[in-house]
Formats: structure tokens, C-alpha cells, sequence
């Protein structure tokens, strides 16, 4: 049997509802203070008043390249 490296890519699509004077201030706070890491859940260390979010708990799937693995299952590349 071979094993093949299958780049993927797992997409969350959603918005975040933010309090700000301005659309350039908007997105410098979602950039700098809001986030998502895997076995996590969606977070902010903005102020609850200041921000909400709807986002799918479920990510679209991107296969981006398969390729065969050279030297077997334990090599990564």
C-alpha cells in the first residue's frame, strides 16, 4: 500500500460584529484580538460589549495537492 501527503486546507467562512470608530479600526481589532485555534473554540480579548461573532461549527474542505510520500508512512515533509 503507499501513502500519499495530502495538503488540505479547512476553511471557516463568518463574521465578526465589532464596535469601532471606523472600518480600518473594525478590522485592526479582529486581526489583533480575535481568533480560532483547532480543539478550541472561537475567542476575543475584546470587551463582550464589543464584539460577537457567527461563524459554522463545521469547515468547508479544500483538497490543494496530493502527492505521493517519499520513503514511507513516517516521513513528513
Amino acid at each position: 500500500m503507499k501513502t500519499f501527503t495530502v495538503k488540505t486546507r479547512f476553511i471557516f467562512t463568518g463574521k465578526f460584529f465589532v464596535a469601532a470608530e471606523s472600518k480600518e479600526q473594525a478590522a485592526e481589532n479582529v486581526n489583533k484580538h480575535c481568533g480560532l485555534v483547532i480543539g478550541g473554540n472561537i475567542h476575543s480579548t475584546l470587551p463582550d460589549d464589543e464584539v460577537d461573532w457567527d461563524f459554522p461549527v463545521h469547515p468547508d474542505t479544500e483538497i490543494v495537492r496530493i502527492s505521493i510520500t517519499k520513503g514511507g508512512k513516517n516521513e513528513r515533509y
